[in-house]
């Protein structure tokens, strides 16, 4: 087995598949489970890979929650002996003391790796994701917002944004202290950085967030990060930005080799596209794809999550969309069309009715879309699918009895196409894509369809 450089989980399974991504496209072979692997299964199973990673849904996780089910694939990450293991949170930071917290899930990280410090390496300049002097900005289009001025995630409904300084959003999820390593202190020398951080080590593993703007932070990071790991393993936490600078890193140490060329899917005549995401980004990829010539089929999110009339819902879904099929031409099932759509108050309302939390929501309907998925795969011979919507993509595969996926090609920074591992027959080997809400072009489904 070649010596394993990293191990992660990921706190929602699109930001799964986009360190997946990062690390494969810089000459990373990696590997990403649905379930713990042991060290035995990786060594026989993918003996060449040099990453593993677990695929979770923490970021749609109560406290509560995350204390029944982090501790035990942490410690198997920890079991991997990585030098350095990455809980992966999403560029974008949206979290909340009830709900995704991300403070409470490093609280629990460190009570098994027992760090001196943990760093924060949240931007992702790839991703036009950036932090400067400790405050979280994002582009949309052409135009970099705050990320509490963020147009889609300062009204994120489950964990809605209101404030982009790091150091005060983790003050709510987290005893533990907050210090930072700005851009002019990244500007420094490598020895007065490491002199910083060794002054802030301590028992209670204070966070350390690192600013990046650019690929000079990213670079300077990097080579920071892996110096920090020949001695005890790092706990780190961050966006797939955390990739990108150690990729970076490793290939002038000479740990890993110049990547292959750019891989490039073969086109095919019919995708199919399972969405639950609210973005207005994903919006517009829906209507695009329907004025390229796809069709649309709604789903009625509030009869699914009814206990009473989901089976009879889901049944006449899967019957209609197999007649949309027939006729040769691509599939988008959405249970939202945007931020906006009227659907999502009646929901909400039907959510209340039946006592859910929003949690066991998502849950319900991300099961019940995976049912959908699985049977269209099943019957109408589908050879590529996309699943649209970070807490979505967890359930849907987890429905689909995923147990590994491997990196296929690039289609847009953070949603690449990926080969399936599964335990049902039809699923496995078959071409996938798990597209977060804000990831991609407006013409993303067509890209797919077609190959990059």
């Amino acid at each position: 087995m070649s010596e394993l450089l990293l191990s992660f989980y990921g706190d929602d399974f699109t930001g799964s598949t986009d360190v997946l991504e990062a690390l494969s496209i810089n000459g990373v072979p990696t590997v990403l489970f649905l379930n713990t692997p042991t060290l035995e299964q990786v060594r026989t199973q993918f003996p060449e890979v040099r990453a593993v990673g677990i695929a979770g849904v923490s970021r749609s996780l109560t406290p509560a929650q995350m204390d029944a089910q982090l501790p035990p694939k942490l410690t198997a990450l920890k079991a991997l002996q990585a030098p350095i293991t990455h809980y992966k949170v999403c560029s974008t930071f949206d979290s909340s003391p009830e709900l995704g917290s991300i403070g409470h899930a490093v609280d629990l990280g460190c009570d098994i790796f027992h760090p001196s410090f943990v760093p924060l390496l949240v931007g992702a300049p790839q991703l036009k994701r950036y932090v400067v002097f400790g405050n979280l900005f994002a582009t949309v289009g052409d135009r970099t917002f705050r990320l509490d001025r963020h147009p889609t995630m300062s009204r994120h409904p489950a964990t809605p944004m209101a404030e982009s300084d790091l150091a005060f959003h983790l003050q709510a999820q987290s005893p533990r202290r907050s210090h930072s390593i700005d851009l002019k202190a990244l500007s420094t020398s490598r020895e007065s950085l490491l002199g910083q951080i060794q002054a802030l080590k301590q028992d209670e593993a204070p966070f350390v967030i690192f600013d990046t703007l650019g690929p000079a932070e990213l670079a300077t990071i990097g080579e920071l990060l892996d110096s920090l790991s020949t001695g005890a393993p790092l706990f780190v936490v961050g966006s797939s930005g955390v990739e990108y600078a150690l990729a970076d890193a490793w290939l002038k140490q000479g740990k890993i080799s110049a990547p292959h060329k750019k891989n490039t899917p073969i086109p095919i005549e019919q995708l199919v596209v399972m969405s639950g995401s609210a973005s207005p980004v994903n919006e517009r990829q829906i209507q695009m794809a329907f004025a390229q010539g796809a069709i649309g089929q709604r789903l009625e999110a509030h009869l699914l999550v009814d206990p009473s009339k989901a089976d009879q819902e889901r049944k006449s879904a899967i019957k209609q969309a197999l007649l949309h099929l027939a006729s040769g031409r691509s599939l988008v099932l959405y249970t939202v069309l945007g931020p906006d759509d009227p659907s999502i108050e009646k929901t909400i309302s039907q959510i209340a009715q039946l006592g859910l939390s929003a949690e066991g929501t998502s849950k319900i309907l991300g099961r019940e879309q995976g049912l959908i998925l699985n049977a269209l795969i099943e019957h109408g011979g589908l050879k590529r699918v996309c699943v649209a919507g970070g807490d979505t993509s967890g359930y849907v595969a987890a429905t689909m009895e995923i147990e590994a996926l491997e990196f296929i090609a690039s289609v847009a920074t953070g949603a690449p196409l990926c080969r399936v591992s599964s335990r049902i027959p039809s699923n496995d080997g078959i071409e996938i894509a798990f597209k977060g809400g804000q990831n991609g072009s407006d013409d993303y489904f067509e890209i797919l369809r077609r190959g990059v």
